[in-house]
């Protein structure tokens, strides 16, 4: 979404390639599963009445079409790049298949997860935490517009403090709401750590692959 308020930002899918260009070209094997909320989110749908189940397959549907303009983007870039949707639409995106996921990435694609977990009730990140413990990815990385993980809400409290490094069970015990439970339990049950950073600052994505301390890290 960048800046606007509803849909996708081409400024913003621009510069969010160009961060994805600067890790690729490191060698880095990358898998992103990616959001819909600039587009439908399943809690709108549920708070105007519609069912919840439907408002999600929606919020699903909002997923790939993001997925496909980011691999427009990055395939002008010359990053090859694969689309892998968990419900089936083959006129536009392979179905997600685990193992043919890993050779994408053995071949040094780009491999872009989009329909969530293809199931309602779950969450992106869940999908996030659900994909790269299946593909045995080293870390999780959550972006999103603060600089990591705070004692509260940073954009309510100006004394908000940041939460360097967290572990699985204090982020659960304490309500972090930067990752929803289900997502933090799955992590922590396959040893996959997660680092919360703000993806809105130009070159962050590269400084955490090449090791420096940027954002929280949960483990």
């Amino acid at each position: 979404m960048g800046d606007l308020s509803y849909g996708i930002d081409p400024k913003f899918i621009n510069i969010l390639s160009n961060e994805i260009k600067d890790v690729y070209d490191l060698g880095a094997q990358i898998s992103i599963v990616i959001g819909g909320g600039n587009i439908f989110r399943g809690m709108q749908g549920t708070a105007i009445g519609m069912d919840r189940a439907t408002a999600d397959y929606m919020g699903m549907l909002a997923t790939v079409m993001n997925a496909l303009a980011l691999q427009d983007v990055l395939e002008k870039k010359e990053i090859p790049t694969r689309v892998m949707s968990a419900i089936e639409m083959r006129q536009i995106a392979e179905p997600y298949i685990r193992r043919r996921a890993i050779r994408h990435l053995e071949k040094g694609r780009v491999v872009i997860f989009a329909a969530g977990t293809g199931s309602p009730f779950f969450t992106t990140d869940t999908t996030g935490a659900l994909r790269a413990a299946e593909i045995k990815a080293d870390v999780l990385l959550k972006g999103t517009k603060v600089d990591g993980i705070y004692d509260k809400d940073p954009e309510k409290y100006p004394d908000a403090k940041l939460l360097k490094k967290i572990s699985y069970m204090d982020a659960l015990n304490k309500g972090i709401k930067v990752m929803d439970h289900t997502a933090i339990t799955l992590c922590k049950e396959n040893n996959l750590p997660i680092i919360v950073f703000n993806i809105k600052k130009p070159g962050n994505l590269k400084k955490i692959v090449l090791g420096e301390d940027i954002g929280s890290l949960v483990n």
